[in-house]
C-alpha cells in the first residue's frame, strides 16, 4: 500500500508541477532577478527571410507580398522561398510576387529546404516563417532587435492563432504557453520556439536531422553552444487554427513523432552545455511535458489499485475526480460545452503525446509534411 501510494502521489505532483508549479515558480524567480539591461540598437543588419513551402500555391503570394511589405528596409531585405518538391504552382507564383530568390529542391522535407536556402542566403540574420503565417507589420524590426544583445543566438516571435469558429480549444493553450516562454525568456533562455516567427544568427544557424523540427532542437542547441535563445512577444505573427479537435490531435501527433527522436537521441537529455538552471527548464517544461501521458496512467492504476485494498475515502475521491475528468471529454461529443470541450482538449492532447511516440517507434518519422488540414 505504500508503494502504490508513493507511485500515486509522485505521479500526482508531477503532472501538478509540469503544468502549474513550474509556472509559479518562474514568476518568482522572474520577480526577484534583475533585468537585463538593453544595449543601445546597432544598425539594422541584413536579413534573410526564409520560407519553406511544399504545395503552397493557395497561400505563397500572400506570403512574400506581406514579406515585402514588413517595415524593414527593401535594400536589406532578402525574401527567400524554398520549394520542397512542389508539384503546383507555388514557386511560378513566388516569383510571380517578387520573392528574391525561389529554390526549387527535390522533395527532402521542411528542414533540408531550409538548410538549402540558409546556403544561398545573403543576411546576417536569417529568420524563418510558415507559408500560411502572417507577420504584423513591424514584426521583423522588432525580432531583429533581439540581436543587439551579442548573447543572443536564436529568437522566436509570438504567435496567435485565428479561428473560424470550430471545437479546437487550442488559444487556451498557447495564451499559457506563451506567459510560460515569456518567463523563461527572463529567467534565461525559452525551451522551444515556433514555426510561424523565428530568427538566428547566420553564424549560429544549426543543421539537424531533417526529422528533428527547428522548434524543439535550434533553442536548446543553441544555448548548449554558449548564447541564448529569447522570446520577443512584440515580434507579431498570426495564422489559422485547426478548426476541429480531432485535427489537432492529429497535428499534435504528427508533431510528436518528430519531437520524440529529438528528446530521446537529438541531444536533450545530454546535459553537457546546460547551466543548472536551465536543465530543471528543460526537465520541468520538456521532459515531463512530455511524460505526462505515462504519469496519468501511474496515478490512475495506482489510484484504483489502492481504492480496491480501502486505503481510504481520500482515494475515492481522486479515483472520481481522475474518471469524471474523462467522462468529461467524452461526453464533449455530444454536448458542445466549453468546459467539456476543454477536458476533451486536455485528454486528447496528452494522448497525442504517447501516439506520437507510438508512431515513431514503429515506423520511424518522415521528413517530409503536409498541411494541416483547415490551416489555409
Amino acid at each position: 500500500m505504500t508503494a502504490l501510494a508513493i507511485v500515486f502521489w509522485l505521479s500526482c505532483a508531477l503532472i501538478l508541477w509540469t503544468h502549474a508549479g513550474y509556472a509559479l515558480a518562474l514568476a518568482l524567480l522572474a520577480r526577484v532577478l534583475p533585468r537585463r539591461a538593453l544595449p543601445a540598437a546597432p544598425p539594422l543588419p541584413r536579413l534573410s527571410l526564409i520560407v519553406a513551402a511544399h504545395d503552397e500555391q493557395q497561400v505563397i503570394a500572400a506570403k512574400v507580398q506581406n514579406a515585402l511589405a514588413l517595415d524593414y528596409p527593401r535594400e536589406l531585405l532578402e525574401v527567400i522561398v524554398a520549394c520542397d518538391g512542389c508539384g503546383d504552382e507555388t514557386a511560378a507564383r513566388a516569383r510571380a510576387a517578387g520573392a528574391d530568390l525561389v529554390l526549387e529542391l527535390p522533395r527532402g522535407g521542411k528542414i533540408r529546404a531550409q538548410d538549402a536556402a540558409v546556403e544561398r542566403a545573403g543576411g546576417e540574420i536569417v529568420a524563418f516563417s510558415d507559408a500560411n503565417s502572417v507577420w504584423e507589420p513591424d514584426a521583423a524590426r522588432a525580432l531583429v532587435g533581439a540581436f543587439a544583445d551579442p548573447g543572443v543566438g536564436y529568437a522566436c516571435g509570438q504567435v496567435r492563432f485565428s479561428s473560424d469558429g470550430g471545437s479546437n480549444q487550442e488559444g487556451v493553450y498557447w495564451r499559457y504557453e506563451l506567459a510560460v516562454r515569456a518567463l523563461e525568456a527572463r529567467v534565461s533562455s525559452i525551451t522551444a520556439g515556433n514555426g510561424a516567427i523565428y530568427a538566428t544568427r547566420r553564424s549560429s544557424y544549426i543543421v539537424v536531422d531533417p526529422i528533428m523540427g527547428h522548434d524543439l532542437s535550434l533553442p536548446f542547441n543553441i544555448v548548449k553552444r554558449g548564447r541564448r535563445a529569447t522570446y520577443v512577444p512584440q515580434a507579431r505573427a498570426r495564422e489559422k487554427m485547426v478548426p476541429s479537435l480531432a485535427g489537432e490531435f492529429a497535428r499534435k501527433r504528427r508533431m510528436m513523432s518528430h519531437t520524440w527522436p529529438i528528446v530521446l537521441r537529438g541531444g536533450m537529455l545530454a546535459p553537457r552545455g546546460y547551466t543548472v538552471g536551465y536543465a530543471l527548464m528543460i526537465l520541468s517544461h520538456r521532459v515531463l511535458r512530455y511524460l505526462t501521458p505515462l504519469l496519468h496512467v501511474l496515478a490512475l492504476a495506482a489510484n484504483g489499485a489502492l481504492v480496491a485494498v480501502g486505503a481510504g475515502p481520500l482515494y475515492v475521491v481522486t479515483l472520481d475526480l481522475q474518471l469524471a475528468l474523462l467522462a468529461a471529454a467524452a461526453l464533449a461529443g455530444v454536448l458542445p460545452l466549453r468546459p467539456l470541450r476543454l477536458a476533451r482538449y486536455y485528454v486528447l492532447t496528452t494522448a497525442s503525446t504517447a501516439a506520437g511516440l507510438w508512431d515513431w517507434l514503429r515506423h520511424g518519422t518522415s521528413a517530409a509534411w503536409e498541411a494541416a488540414e483547415g490551416t489555409r
